[in-house]
């Protein structure tokens, strides 16, 4: 394979919390290992950007600022380091790459989440999804994902379907950290389901607490949620559930003492040792047609730990969870199927290998290959 200089243009990038920032971050690591890599991203970037990237970086609000700079940096970077190829780590920045890349006569690629397509909003249907139409190669992160993208008539032969992926094998699992934990949150002798992500209204999780949790505890009273994560201070999603909101629906049901927040988690051996002493990942994304759940990075995660998922059928979980297998699929917002599918997972032991070799297909390596077959 021929070795491309290669521009990744992402607002999402780490330390941002997210999994297209993880995402982001896991494009540019694996095509460092085989070709040059130069990263334009937000300054804070620079941190933790992988030690391969050539980093360059501008503000990251106010977004037309970002964007503006971007534009601006990326028409320097073209000229100085005359890359091959430029990689828009979302359909933010498609516009961006896909202009510069017509100007310089190189080829440009998208990577598409589902929010990136299937929004409605006039002026990004005006201008960013034609720009994504005429990139060279479009990447879809699920097959919904694909789906949208024919009917918003990106043509089918530019597409390509690859799933996000995972570090496998996992951390191992440090059974005096995961005692600690247990210590600390008083979660010996418990049932323990836990939700990884940001507090957004198209995550659920509030819905979920009031139409199932509740019911989950009256039939197994020792049940706890731990709430991983917080409500985004960057995102551009601002349809954001509060801590706030959801306390007053937990204080509603009186289960208060089911309930941990424990905010976001940064440090990947303690975030390891709750997917492994969690009996349950719960995943109670709503079904918004404009705004879909792209794929589903921690229902992955999860079964790298051999924790299984329960969701709703819906966006691109379908391919995150196999049934059956790396936990169950339940119809989209049927809270009553939810709660007893849940009931039903909590009362058997969790098949650690089945959901292990579910997502050992997902690994960075086997993405990373995917990816660089689309140069």
């Amino acid at each position: 394979m021929p070795k491309n200089k290669i521009l990744i243009i992402t607002r999402n990038l780490p330390p941002l919390i997210g999994g297209m920032e993880r995402l982001n971050w896991h494009i540019a690591d694996e095509l460092s290992h085989n070709h040059d890599v130069i990263l334009l991203s937000h300054n804070k970037g620079k941190e933790i950007a992988p030690s391969k990237c050539n980093f360059y970086g501008v503000r990251l609000n106010p977004l037309p600022i970002f964007l503006i700079l971007a534009f601006l940096k990326t028409f320097f970077i073209c000229l100085t380091q005359k890359p091959d190829v430029l990689f828009a780590g979302s359909g933010l920045t498609a516009p961006i790459a896909v202009f510069w890349a017509k100007i310089f006569r190189k080829k440009s690629i998208v990577y598409i989440h589902g929010l990136d397509i299937a929004t409605n909003h006039p002026i990004y249907n005006f201008i960013w999804v034609p720009a994504i139409r005429m990139a060279n190669k479009i990447i879809a992160n699920s097959t919904p994902t694909f789906d949208i993208c024919i009917t918003k008539a990106v043509q089918k032969n530019k597409l390509a379907i690859i799933h996000p992926g995972v570090s496998f094998p996992p951390k191992s699992r440090d059974e005096q950290l995961i005692q600690q934990l247990k210590n600390q949150y008083e979660l010996q002798d418990k049932k323990i389901l836990i939700s990884v992500g940001r507090l957004t209204e198209r995550k659920g999780l509030n819905e979920f607490i009031d139409l199932s949790f509740s019911e989950i505890v009256k039939a197994i009273p020792n049940t706890v949620l731990l709430i991983i994560g917080d409500t985004p201070n960057q995102s551009l999603n601002k349809n954001l559930q509060s801590k706030e909101l959801i306390l007053s629906t937990v204080k509603k049901h009186n289960i208060e003492n089911n309930i941990i927040f424990t905010g976001n988690i940064s440090d990947n051996e303690v975030l390891s040792s709750f997917y492994y002493l969690a009996d349950l990942h719960i995943f109670p994304v709503k079904h918004i047609p404009d705004d879909p759940e792209g794929f589903g990075m921690v229902a992955i995660e999860a079964a790298a730990h051999g924790t299984p998922t329960v969701a709703f059928a819906t966006g691109g979980i379908v391919d995150a969870v196999k049934q059956n297998e790396s936990g169950w699929l339940v119809e989209k917002n049927n809270y009553e199927a939810l709660t007893k599918q849940t009931i039903m997972a909590l009362k058997q032991t969790k098949n650690i290998e089945q959901c292990q070799n579910f997502a050992k297909r997902f690994r960075w390596g086997t993405f990373g290959q995917k990816i660089k077959a689309q140069l």
